[in-house]
């Protein structure tokens, strides 16, 4: 008996008895499903993390006040004293391999420009912040550290800005009026797109951080020229733990916070976030596999069990293979063939399954998913496997049968 001819009688068999075929395919089919949705979904998360990573830049270090302590009770993260301009100086000054250096503040403002406006962040940034965070300007130019120093009304306009205010006019030159203060658009920035969450990076407005804090957003924090976060970029080459201990350092002592005493401020590291998450993604990886392998291995007791009930039914229509001339070899094969197209009928409804699991999933969760045609061939596979693994016990068995005894068989 040939190939296609052996699919034909398997699936004619599988037919018959459709409910118990059904019934044998449901542990695959929730296996390779749940596989398949939990390794997509997983993915998505990877990738959406690795964007999110490579949009800050793997040698950045993040700086941000910590939480404030009152009375034995703990305030948020930020709720400490503000980070100020004289931080940031020390470190470009005082840090070796840091090449780049800002401070940032940002708030919600109102742009208006004959009649239209639009509602925006603006992000008071020093000349630094965009070569710290590898991003560049599509027109213009950047503003320099004078402009900073002397507060100048400049500012630079994301492509979402620019093409809501403008359209398909050149906004370089144009006065938009930023809250209540006329400002001369000087630059347009290169498209960043959105972020793994969605939130669109281009739709947003820089300014000299001290136009910002002086006519912008008069935020009162107790400190001579505050910010909220210090980026700071490392030289490729520098070791980053070298570099983040002598930011600790540094900063220990201009907050003049006592030896011993625990810091209110926090410099994040990406690179060991990335080490980190690394090896979270390796132990779920894991996890992921031991479910996986728990869960065919079920399914492939259940075809085991179908295929062995299968044999007995066939008792009889076996031993009249046997009698009139096949070989015990073209009954094992027959078997085995049975089993196989049994799994990978599940792996395909499994796969189907899944592919519509993670999407709906990743819909009602707002969250990317991720699904790699490689995945798909690894389900597969595994269910022929599966099939095969535990379809040879019963293929075995049934070409082994004594035809005189099997034609008695009642």
């Amino acid at each position: 008996m040939n190939l296609l001819s052996a699919i034909r009688v398997a699936l004619l068999a599988l037919r018959v008895n459709l409910l118990r075929s059904i019934l044998a395919m449901l542990g695959i089919i929730i296996g390779v499903s749940a596989v398949i949705a939990m390794v997509s979904v997983t993915e998505g998360a990877k990738r959406a993390m690795e964007d999110r990573i490579a949009s800050f830049g793997a040698n950045l270090l993040v700086i941000r006040p910590g939480s404030s302590g009152f009375g034995g009770r703990r305030g948020g993260a930020g709720t400490a004293t503000m980070l100020t301009d004289e931080n940031v100086e020390a470190i470009r000054d005082q840090i070796p391999g840091v090449v780049a250096v800002s401070g940032e503040m940002s708030g919600s403002q109102a742009l208006v420009i004959a009649g239209e406006n639009w509602t925006t962040n603006v992000q008071g940034v020093h000349a630094d912040y965009f070569e710290a965070r590898d991003w560049y300007v599509a027109e213009g130019r950047i503003f320099t550290p004078a402009e900073v120093r002397s507060g100048a009304r400049v500012i630079m306009i994301g492509q979402s800005v620019a093409s809501e205010l403008f359209g398909a006019s050149d906004p370089l030159g144009q006065t938009i009026r930023v809250g209540a203060v006329p400002m001369t658009v000087i630059g347009v920035m290169a498209a960043k797109g959105q972020t793994s969450w969605g939130s669109d990076q281009d739709d947003v407005v820089f300014a000299p951080i001290t136009t910002a804090r002086s006519r912008l957003f008069g935020y009162q924090f107790g400190v001579r020229d505050p910010v909220f976060t210090i980026y700071a970029e490392v030289a490729s080459g520098t070791k980053l733990s070298r570099a983040v201990a002598d930011i600790e350092d540094l900063l220990r002592v201009q907050r003049n916070i006592a030896p011993g005493a625990e810091d209110d401020f926090s410099v994040n590291n990406l690179a060991e976030f990335i080490r980190a998450r690394n090896e979270t993604e390796s132990q779920l990886g894991v996890l992921l596999a031991a479910a996986a392998v728990i869960s065919l291995l079920v399914g492939g007791i259940g075809i085991m069990n179908i295929m062995l009930v299968s044999v007995t039914e066939r008792t009889r229509e076996i031993g009249l293979r046997l009698a009139v001339g096949a070989r015990r070899a073209d009954v094992r094969n027959q078997f085995l063939i049975e089993s196989v197209v049994l799994c990978m009928t599940g792996g395909l409804l499994g796969m189907a399954i899944g592919v519509a699991g993670a999407y709906g999933i990743g819909q009602l969760g707002q969250f990317p998913v991720s699904i790699h045609p490689a995945i798909a061939g690894i389900a597969i596979g595994a269910a022929v496997f599966v099939g095969l693994f535990f379809g040879f016990y019963p293929a075995h068995r049934a070409s082994r049968l004594d035809p005189i005894e099997a034609l008695r068989f009642e």
